[in-house]
């Protein structure tokens, strides 16, 4: 199966809110569906399902300093309990994910920042800037027994990119596989992937695992990497980045706001 059949222009598992009604959203449709299909034939380092890390150079410098993006997540955790379920911000997850069991702390989103995450996470939010075409990025907790059923993303001008900060030492029982490659998460390494590719994930470990989650533009050639640009930069003005942008202020209100009156 080529890369092409495998890669299906179509988001699977995911509720596609780019479809909604109006005419603004159709015409944002019939962008996306084009600019896919471009994408696929101006890659600039062609489009297997899972890369090769050494393929993006800014990888190892972010590897290098996982450390200092530990410290500050181990901090978020003593709140964990707090942190939002990943549905509770994000609409198009809930056909895939709607317990408890998937919780995040986002830094940034297609456009949107936390200035409150950031400030919490100074030295992790540094080490992002290094990461070309950054979009969107969040720190990813699985819970003991989550598992995400198989499911793509919406639009395959982006990548994404996992840096392991906790991962318990049980490769049988963690794991992620896209399309017909199964990987393993480790603590300071970093995975890149296409999530434009049926994947699914999961965590059947006893143990909490959190992995740095990223998504940054696909390295692509004339003209499909202004295409794409375009694209991700009308990102922000669909309904589930605003929804996303409403839920997560209100989040942030609470928690925040909590934060402070217990020290």
């Amino acid at each position: 199966m080529t890369e092409t059949t495998q890669q299906k222009l179509k988001t699977q598992g995911l509720e596609d809110t780019m479809s909604r009604g109006g005419l603004a959203a159709r015409m944002v449709q019939k962008l996306v569906d084009g600019a896919e299909s471009l994408n696929l034939k101006h890659s600039a380092i062609g489009n297997p399902a899972v890369y090769p890390t050494d393929d993006f150079p800014w990888a190892r410098e972010v590897e290098r300093e996982w450390r200092l993006i530990r410290a500050e997540l181990d901090k978020i955790l003593v709140r964990k309990g707090d942190l939002p379920a990943f549905h509770e911000i994000s609409s198009e997850v809930r056909s895939i994910s709607s317990d408890q069991n998937w919780k995040t702390f986002f830094l940034c989103g297609y456009g949107i920042k936390s200035e409150e995450a950031i400030a919490q996470c100074p030295e992790t939010w540094r080490i992002l800037q290094k990461i070309p075409g950054l979009k969107s990025a969040m720190f990813s907790i699985f819970e003991p027994g989550k598992h995400l059923p198989p499911h793509r993303g919406p639009y395959n001008g982006v990548l994404r990119f996992h840096l392991g900060l906790v991962v318990p030492p049980e490769p049988d029982k963690i794991g992620i596989r896209v399309a017909d490659q199964t990987c393993h998460w480790e603590e300071g390494k970093a995975l890149i992937f296409d999530d434009a590719y049926e994947h699914e994930a999961w965590n059947h470990s006893d143990k909490v695992r959190v992995v740095l989650f990223v998504d940054f533009e696909k390295p692509l050639r004339f003209p499909a990497n202004l295409t794409n640009k375009a694209v991700l930069n009308l990102a922000m003005f669909t309904p589930f980045i605003r929804e996303g942008y409403k839920a997560h202020k209100a989040w942030e209100k609470m928690f925040y706001g909590e934060g402070r009156k217990h020290r």
